[in-house]
């Protein structure tokens, strides 16, 4: 099916931010395990899984509309080595992907395109009542309990580790 080129536009430019959401989540899940933090790691590499899944849908979406998935493009972002601002820097790319995605589902509004419109939808759904309020719970219990006890909070075993003896 030959889809509208404002639509495929759109949904290269979504999953841009979806392949810097997983390739973000992926080094901060590994770093969480690095530092001994089992219980983000094992919540941030959820979330990666969660954007690949994103990112499938977006490219099977883009291939059936007889476009062509952009897989080179990555957002510009800095490496934080602390969790309080890893978890901020995931919280802004989480916003900003709602914000785009809520312009996406404008333009296919606009070009009549109803299938796309509602599987971004669903990623808007996923973004928001799952990622957005995760991260700003976090970012609350940080502000509510401290850094320290938070920390202590997410410290131990990876739950892959447990089974590895890693």
């Amino acid at each position: 099916m030959k889809g509208s080129q404002k639509v495929i536009d759109q949904l290269n430019f979504l999953l841009t931010g979806e392949m810097t959401s997983m390739d973000l989540y992926f080094l901060h899940s590994r770093m969480y395990k690095d530092w001994g933090f089992g219980k983000l790691y094992d919540r941030i590499n959820h979330e990666m899984d969660d954007e690949k899944e994103h990112a499938s849908m977006l490219i099977e979406r883009i291939i059936f509309l007889g476009g062509a998935p952009c897989l080179s493009k990555r957002d510009a972002y800095e490496v934080h080595d602390n969790v309080t601002d890893m978890l901020k820097q995931s919280l802004e790319f989480e916003y900003d992907v709602a914000k785009n995605l809520k312009a996406a589902i404008r333009v296919c509004e606009s070009e009549d395109d109803f299938v796309s419109r509602d599987i971004l939808k669903k990623l808007l759904v996923d973004t928001e009542d799952d990622h957005i309020d995760w991260l700003e719970t976090q970012i609350g219990l940080i502000e509510k309990i401290g850094l320290a006890n938070y920390l202590q909070s997410q410290a131990g075993a990876a739950s892959d580790e447990s089974t590895t003896g890693h």
